[in-house]
């Protein structure tokens, strides 16, 4: 079986990760995805396009799934996130970040940490509703639907019986946003009853804050609004060695978009040393996701040997090895055997 999916490179080092993640999938699947290529961020704006051109999204509509790399997004000016943008436009309503301990990563804070956050993706601050009122006062307006809340509780229900996770810890700040923060807890303590064999706790963020510095091994699905999980699913990364080994997945009802949630890296754009590791760890998320799971743990086994060997490393990474380097490492290493987890 053939796949088409929508491939878009990025900005900076995105187009160098993007070649990395295409030969290491091309590879795992002996070549049945068609990647259809599209371009936005800066990369667009620079052909004379609009940051996220039409072509770009009737392109994921009509594949249903797409990979990307890491898009510019101007400080204070210049256009509205991209990354937003699409995942409003094409209701991208969760985000899932798996957060893993990977063997022989010395760069990580702590060793075991297996824990999954889930962020909804469409409401709160990030809607973008945000006004000024009068000269030197702005506004911003954090909107929490039912809706909403209800089907990013579902998933991560429906995530958490399918992947076998045993506990769900909703995050919230009720105590001060009582009716907003107040209404994503009655959606959680609605979909906590249909699943009575998980175990699910109701944690205020600055605790959650507090139990991840500790020890994140106690934690094992967390849950929580737009802004609150922007910070947290970063900060997650932190402890096992950085955006640079996590992946990421935005996924909706009918589409989903699997990305590297680290930067575009412009100061080393271009010089061949870019970690793709974030970005072939997305890839293997989104061959899960359409049923390749063979390839999957070929890419996940392969990642975990190379880290475990040590030798092949980029700088990021206490190596010395450039892209290309890791990239056919990783080929070599390619069904070797299972994950070692």
């Amino acid at each position: 079986m053939r796949y088409p999916i929508t491939l878009i490179p990025g900005d900076g080092i995105g187009p160098e990760v993007t070649a990395a993640m295409v030969r290491v999938v091309d590879h795992a699947t002996e070549g049945r995805i068609e990647w259809e290529r599209c371009i936005a961020g800066s990369t667009a704006v620079e052909q004379g396009s609009s940051p996220l051109p039409t072509e770009t999204l009737a392109s994921i509509r009509r594949n249903r799934i797409a990979i990307k790399g890491p898009l510019q997004t101007p400080i204070g000016g210049g256009w509205r996130s991209v990354n937003v943008a699409m995942r409003q436009e094409l209701d991208l309503y969760a985000c899932l970040r798996p957060v893993v301990s990977l063997p022989g990563n010395s760069r990580a804070r702590y060793q075991n940490v297996d824990l999954v956050v889930v962020r909804e993706n469409t409401e709160g601050l990030y809607s973008g509703r945000e006004h000024e009122v009068v000269d030197g006062v702005v506004e911003a307006l954090k909107i929490v639907t039912r809706r909403a809340s209800q089907r990013i509780m579902r998933f991560a229900f429906e995530h958490a019986r399918h992947q076998g996770r045993k506990k769900l810890t909703i995050v919230h700040k009720a105590s001060v946003m009582r009716l907003s923060d107040g209404l994503f807890l009655e959606c959680a303590h609605e979909a906590a009853q249909d699943y009575p064999y998980l175990e699910v706790e109701y944690l205020p963020l600055d605790n959650l804050a507090m139990a991840l510095v500790l020890d994140p091994v106690q934690l094992d699905m967390l849950v929580m609004g737009n802004l609150d999980g922007d910070l947290v699913s970063d900060l997650c990364a932190g402890l096992v060695g950085g955006l640079g080994m996590v992946p990421g997945a935005n996924i909706g009802d009918g589409y989903a978009v699997f990305e590297a949630v680290h930067g575009t890296a412009p100061d080393i754009a271009g010089r061949g040393v870019a970690n793709p590791i974030a970005l072939i760890l997305s890839a293997e998320l989104m061959l899960r996701h359409i049923g390749e799971r063979r390839a999957a743990d070929s890419v996940r086994g392969a990642v975990e040997r190379l880290l475990a060997e040590g030798t092949h490393l980029t700088r990021d990474l206490g190596g010395s090895a450039g892209t290309q380097e890791l990239t056919a490492r990783l080929l070599e290493l390619m069904g070797a055997g299972a994950p070692t987890r």
